[in-house]
């Protein structure tokens, strides 16, 4: 099966360069649509229901931000990876804050970026080294409602590992719907709205280790990729 992908961005070589390399992945489907700012990233998604939206931040009207936040709300089985030339602390914690379940820059090397896509479309988070320490610093802790069970906290940490829901469920020997729960009730009890938030705070807090994705050894995105916002 493979994962649809619905690429945003303002820039109409940096669409046709993603759509060239991604395209080479057997398992990544590049959907024919393009997105070149928020409010066509969101019809889109509407339209199309791609897994996977690999969303730019800066860009003309909606931005990358707005866009990530109304899909994750309203089309909650599309996960959103970032993909963009911009490291700030607020556009990091702000979409990650929206949904966003990855974040990458454009100076990631090409393999690193199909595996983004495909762990965000197993439910799995995955964060560059260098965003992961932003987010880590940024994100302060909220008032708890409540500590977690440990039930709760072996589940946070098997989040923390990049593991999905059914993966989580098959390792602790319980259901889906059960693993489905406790994820909602640790969101509750941290004061998060997301599981990548919970994961980041938890990092925070010294409760879990983070999963830092292996570092890549194979051929960067193009320039004329990494070049733009």
């Amino acid at each position: 099966m493979t994962i649809r992908v619905l690429i945003v961005d303002d820039h109409n070589v940096v669409r046709q360069g993603l759509r060239v390399f991604l395209g080479l992945d057997s398992e990544l489907e590049v959907m024919t649509s393009e997105a070149t700012n928020g409010e066509e990233a969101v019809c889109l998604a509407h339209q199309l229901q791609p897994d996977v939206v690999l969303m730019d931040l800066v860009m003309p009207g909606m931005d990358g931000i707005s866009a990530t936040q109304v899909i994750r709300r309203e089309l909650p089985r599309t996960e959103v990876v970032v993909l963009t030339s911009v490291l700030e602390d607020s556009l990091v914690v702000g979409a990650v804050r929206a949904g966003a379940i990855g974040f990458l820059l454009k100076d990631t090397q090409a393999d690193e970026l199909c595996r983004a896509i495909k762990a965000a479309a197993a439910g799995q988070l995955y964060f560059t080294p260098q965003v992961a320490r932003c987010l880590v610093h940024e994100i302060r802790t909220p008032e708890a409602s409540g500590a977690l069970t440990e039930r709760e906290t072996d589940v946070l940490g098997l989040l923390a590992q990049g593991a999905s829901n059914k993966e989580i469920a098959r390792a602790l020997s319980l259901g889906e719907k059960t693993i489905k729960s406790h994820v909602s009730n640790i969101l509750g009890k941290l004061g998060v709205q997301s599981r990548t938030q919970a994961v980041l705070l938890a990092v925070q807090r010294g409760l879990v280790s983070p999963r830092v994705p292996p570092p890549a050894s194979v051929v960067p995105l193009p320039t004329y990729i990494r070049g733009r916002a």
